[in-house]
């Protein structure tokens, strides 16, 4: 499980020292480049800690010296960045068409990005598990003979995950009660990192406050496309998980009691109307299926084409789908009140022609009109993978080094 930053809490020396490693480290992630003046100015710590924690961190791999000084009156002084080049984090995401797997370092910097077609829906969970794992060992050797140590895994699955690894419900995988943490492990043979697992939306959130367009806006939250969808709510700079870690679960929030069939059983659920399903068969019904194909890149092509061609009824369509997209962000902007809502996906693929309506109601809906921006993401559909790749590492981030 992920959080944006949550220092440890100081309970002896050794402690306080890992908290303000974390406290070094996250400034020069915010700031950098930056020098040990400038962090001991805005952090409170005093310049010996500061010298000491510095020197320790560079020792360690975990900052670098630029060569590059501070134009002031007096001795320059040398201007710090994140290196963090030994070590690397890596994220998974299970989609219902395929698998992702990215490898990132300390300073988000993507090592690799790989894809596998895998229609999860359709197989036992256990050879889902397989095939994550052989792409987990793929990744690895490619990270590993770079002379890179790989810290940690974070899978991303569309559903809630609780706090032991176990998936209780994936109706978009018809996953049930599924110990993914542990079961991967396993196949695993135990590696040595840690693995986690996660809702992609908090992965996803994680990535975009981190990485994305708005990174560092402290309320913001990534609505997720595909053939299910959730919010992953980052206020107050803080990841919002609720009680038992299910917050965002939007996606089955019901709209129209009289609309579509929705996989968990209840009828017009956001994600009945807004799923990627859901708009293949709201804008091209003529849309031919064998079978239970989960890959909808073909039909989300064709939609953009014939969009782009000013086509009515697919243009008709897509304005209806974007008003009920902009009923349910209007729910999280009248709950939570964030600055900005990210859509990724094939939300984000088809925002030209989705967010305008989207946004009309949205102002319609909300009490405070214009006050939340609705946007497309600019991450691609690898969102999740790469903020489990960056909540991999965030043991690092905490102030932990890593062994050896």
């Amino acid at each position: 499980m992920i959080s944006i930053h949550t220092p440890p809490r100081p309970t002896d020396l050794s402690d306080v020292r890992v908290a303000n490693r974390a406290v070094v480290l996250r400034h020069v992630r915010l700031h950098a480049p930056c020098s040990r003046a400038d962090i001991a100015a805005h952090t409170g710590l005093n310049k010996a800690t500061v010298s000491s924690l510095v020197t320790e961190l560079i020792e360690r791999r975990l900052l670098r010296e630029t060569g590059l000084t501070e134009n002031r009156v007096g001795r320059p002084a040398t201007m710090l960045v994140l290196d963090g080049e030994p070590y690397a984090g890596l994220g998974l995401q299970v989609g219902a068409d395929e698998l992702v797997v990215v490898a990132a370092d300390l300073g988000g910097n993507r090592l690799l990005t790989w894809r596998r077609a895998f229609a999860a829906p359709t197989v036992a969970t256990d050879e889902t598990v397989r095939a994550l794992a052989a792409l987990t060992r793929r990744a690895v050797t490619r990270v590993t003979g770079q002379g890179r140590g790989v810290l940690g895994l974070t899978v991303g699955v569309p559903g809630p995950v609780g706090t032991d690894g176990v998936v209780p419900l994936a109706p978009a995988l018809g996953w049930r009660d599924v110990p993914l943490a542990a079961e991967l492990r396993r196949a695993l043979r135990e590696p040595g990192f840690t693995v986690a697992v996660d809702t992609d939306a908090n992965l996803a959130v994680l990535a975009e406050q981190r990485h994305g367009a708005y990174a560092g806006t402290a309320d913001l939250v990534h609505l997720t496309g595909g053939t299910a969808l959730g919010a992953g709510v980052v206020s107050g700079g803080r990841l919002l998980r609720g009680g038992r870690g299910f917050a965002g679960e939007i996606g089955h929030v019901p709209l129209d009691p009289a609309g579509p069939a929705c996989v968990c059983g209840r009828r017009g659920c956001l994600a009945a109307l807004t799923g990627v399903d859901a708009v293949v068969r709201r804008v091209l019904p003529d849309a031919e299926r064998d079978g239970p194909v989960t890959d909808y890149l073909p039909e989300v092509d064709r939609i953009r084409t014939l969009a782009s061609a000013g086509d009515d009824s697919v243009l008709t369509g897509l304005a209806e789908v974007g008003r009920w997209l902009g009923h349910g962000v209007s729910i999280l902007a009248n709950l939570i009140d964030p600055q900005v809502v990210v859509v990724g996906g094939h939300l984000a693929a088809l925002a030209p022609w989705l967010l305008p309506a989207a946004r009309a109601e949205l102002s319609a809906r909300t009490l405070a009109p214009g006050a939340c921006r609705l946007e497309a993401s600019v991450l691609g559909s690898a969102a999740t993978a790469l903020g489990g790749a960056t909540a991999a590492l965030a043991t690092v981030e905490a102030g932990r080094l890593p062994v050896g």
